[in-house]
């Protein structure tokens, strides 16, 4: 039996529900729609548009890789208080970071549209400016997403950047400081095991993000979003199953993984791709110094891995009992 929304929501809810829309759409569908609109140009009276633009993108081609084109005005529109408010999201600091050093902050888990990284780390709605002033944080993206025209250039007025080595160094070498790069570490094969009630991370054999920690003497900061897995429900896909087997194929293959998720619709709350109104609470953790090290050895790389895990682990078992996680539930790193 669907279940409609009543009549009588207020508008600040519609209003919120509208917001969220529109960043699902984005996040789902808004890169094949640029695309399409690309091509789709040429063959009209205002192909010159098109045309203008693949110049403009010849000539700005590198400048993702460069620490992107983050337009402030835009990261603290009205519309994202909107978002905040659907879930709510908070962001909890327990911690002051130092503006002069340069951070890596490790996001988990990944759920599956990564709502809490996008809301707290590429806009200002949940304050992280004035939490943690004189810092500008970074999204780490699949370099994909920074190939479709148009596309490319909405993301990277949030503050996203490619998550390739060169790109996500590129803040981290800046004299003086103040740069947080944020990676949601597990990444999108991480988003396979986004089940309510389920604490997987993908971390143990995760190194590449310590190691650039490390290159670079950027501190490592474990950040943990509470609800974060809760917000989708997605159909059952046990490891060693049919379709978790085509899932991780097409993941390797395409770079993006496939879940199948649903939760609730616009107008009723029985089935679509909206996200339920849980709360997400998204915790930065204590920084782990680390100093440069240019070359470091296995051994040294390990050192640090484990620590950061360990860290990870008691910033779960800290807070776990504030934001609903049974005493009992522990991490699980695979």
């Amino acid at each position: 039996m669907v279940h409609f929304a009543p009549l009588d929501v207020p508008l600040r809810r519609r209003l919120q529900t509208a917001t969220v829309l529109q960043w699902v759409y984005s996040f789902l569908g808004l890169a094949p729609t640029c695309i399409f609109l690309f091509f789709y140009l040429l063959f009209t009276r205002f192909w010159l548009i098109s045309v203008l633009y693949a110049i403009w993108w010849f000539f700005d081609y590198d400048t993702p890789a460069h620490g992107g084109r983050r337009v402030p005005a835009l990261c603290g529109l009205k519309v994202w208080d909107y978002m905040r408010d659907y879930f709510p999201i908070k962001l909890v600091k327990t911690v002051d970071l130092d503006p002069r050093q340069n951070y890596v902050l490790g996001f988990h888990p990944h759920g599956i549209l990564v709502a809490g990284a996008f809301t707290n780390f590429c806009t200002y709605a949940t304050g992280f400016n004035q939490l943690f002033p004189g810092l500008t944080s970074y999204l780490l993206m699949l370099p994909l997403w920074f190939r479709a025209p148009f596309f490319r250039d909405y993301i990277m007025c949030a503050g996203l950047i490619p998550s390739d080595k060169e790109s996500a160094s590129y803040p981290l070498r800046q004299r003086g400081g103040g740069n947080a790069v944020v990676i949601a570490v597990g990444g999108a094969p991480e988003a396979l095991d986004a089940h309510p009630g389920s604490y997987k991370v993908m971390l143990a054999s995760k190194k590449g993000f310590i190691k650039m920690a490390m290159e670079n003497g950027a501190h490592l900061v474990p950040v943990f979003s509470f609800g974060e897995n809760e917000v989708f429900d997605q159909v059952e896909n046990p490891r060693g199953t049919w379709l978790r087997w085509i899932q991780e194929r097409l993941q390797r293959l395409m770079g993006v993984s496939l879940p199948l998720f649903h939760a609730r619709g616009i107008f009723q709350y029985s089935f679509g791709l909206m996200p339920y109104r849980r709360p997400i609470n998204t915790v930065v953790g204590r920084p782990i110094r680390v100093e440069r090290n240019k070359k470091p050895t296995s051994e040294e790389l390990d050192m640090m891995h484990q620590l950061y895990m360990e860290e990870l682990s008691n910033l779960f078992e800290e807070h776990k009992c504030n934001y609903g996680v049974d005493k009992d539930t522990h991490l699980v790193f695979v």
